[in-house]
């Protein structure tokens, strides 16, 4: 009797072990990204004499996703070069202006939680990861840049059917230290720490709300950052302390009457910037999208962020981590590449898309860009304009293709020495680009 009681457990317990193993799930995929490139005047504009630029860059993935009970497990392998930049010999991708072979993703998310309670989740999401939150404007992976975004942290999740709380934090440090906690926040290479071209965070919190709607969502966020403090002396690039800055807001995305999607939000900044200066800004954004049939949407926006300065406080809008070449031009002529001073952004748009099917879907977009802030004794405020034509393929889930042109009419303000700082410029840029992805599924 006690032999069989023996069989029986341990056959229960086999059986068990055997239903949890069938459960887990892993899923190994990985991307292939190549972009070519003519850039004349991309980010800023060319001066005269100087001649266009044509590369191809390469991003490469191997993407690991493992599934099971109560825990997930993310592990993204990364590659980025551009083609030539290493001699078929010699291999230079440790130097800091090739961050080539890197760790994108390593992070594991515990469901705190027992899988049996249904209406909520408690997890904690830890390690390397993107942090993507609505439109992306403020926190998002940057996928458009090859080499992405991803920052070391912790994530604590609650979250039912229609609310989600999401807790997090991060603290960096440059190495395993014997004493102190000075970090040098000065990132490596040839690649900015934030959407603004500003220094990495030493440690960053914040606070996420999410309420699911009928046909969209709504969300605030408390973010705040933290930087050290610059030292002036020879002893070292940093001193103990930091400066704090905090960054707090509404979003909005909703559909009304299935045939008009609203999109708003606005985000005010107060603290410290990165090198102590007070600070008091705000961003403001909204648009409406009109959709004319299932194949067809139009619509106009306001993108608003202050800049300037009153007295010894600046106004200008840092914003954060975001993914700006998603709004501010394809081009990159703000928040993004080269800096264009601290005037402030004033974006009045109109975009318009057409998709035909799951195979292809193009779009084109005009902006007037102007400085929010008056500069200098320039009587007007414009950037000038840009027209951004894109257009995309996809040949099967796996393989896409996609391309685009923009062109960018400037002007002496953009130009000037305040702002992009380009002598003797043209007058006209222009920007195009092939991009083929290649998602192969490799094992499931």
């Amino acid at each position: 009797m006690k032999k069989q009681l023996m069989y029986a457990g341990f056959f229960s317990l086999l059986c068990t072990a055997v239903s949890l193993q069938s459960r887990a799930q892993l899923v190994v995929s990985g991307q292939l990204r190549t972009r070519s490139e003519y850039r004349d005047g991309q980010g800023a504009p060319l001066s005269k004499g100087a001649y266009p630029a044509f590369f191809t860059s390469q991003r490469t993935r191997l993407i690991f996703r493992y599934s099971m009970y109560r825990l997930k497990f993310g592990l993204d392998l990364q590659d980025v070069r551009v083609w030539g930049q290493d001699v078929s010999t010699i291999n230079r991708t440790t130097t800091a202006n090739n961050n080539g072979l890197l760790l994108h993703q390593a992070w594991a998310e515990i469901l705190l939680t027992d899988t049996t309670l249904k209406k909520a989740a408690l997890s904690l999401k830890i390690g390397r990861q993107e942090l993507v939150y609505d439109d992306q404007r403020l926190l998002g992976n940057l996928d458009w840049l090859q080499q992405g975004r991803r920052h070391d942290a912790a994530v604590l999740k609650f979250e039912t059917k229609s609310w989600m709380f999401h807790l997090a934090g991060g603290y960096n440090q440059n190495q395993e230290n014997a004493s102190g906690t000075i970090y040098n926040s000065v990132p490596p290479g040839n690649y900015t720490a934030s959407t603004n071209g500003g220094v990495m965070y030493k440690s960053m919190q914040f606070l996420y709300v999410g309420k699911k709607l009928t046909s969209g969502n709504a969300s605030f966020l408390f973010f705040t950052d933290q930087f050290s403090k610059p030292d002036t002396s020879v002893v070292a690039p940093f001193q103990t302390g930091v400066w704090a800055r905090a960054t707090t807001g509404l979003y909005l995305n909703d559909t009304l009457a299935k045939k008009i999607a609203v999109t708003a939000s606005a985000y005010y900044q107060f603290g410290k910037t990165p090198v102590g200066q007070d600070v008091s800004a705000m961003l403001l954004s909204g648009s409406v999208q009109y959709i004319i049939s299932k194949q067809f949407s139009v619509g106009p926006g306001i993108d608003y962020t202050t800049g300037g300065t009153t007295g010894t406080t600046s106004n200008t809008f840092d914003p954060l981590y975001g993914t700006p070449h998603k709004f501010w031009g394809s081009m990159d002529y703000f928040y993004a590449a080269s800096p264009f001073g601290k005037g402030g952004l004033t974006d009045y748009y109109f975009k318009a898309k057409y998709k035909t099917s799951d195979k292809f879907w193009a779009s084109a977009d005009i902006h007037q860009f102007s400085s929010a802030a008056r500069v200098g004794t320039f009587n007007t405020k414009s950037f000038g304009q840009e027209l951004d034509i894109t257009a995309a393929y996809n040949l099967t889930k796996q393989i896409s293709f996609e391309g685009g042109y923009s062109h960018f009419w400037t002007t002496a303000l953009l130009a000037s020495p305040t702002v992009k700082n380009v002598a003797n410029e043209k007058s006209d840029a222009n920007w195009g680009y092939l991009m083929i992805i290649i998602k192969p599924n490799l094992f499931k």
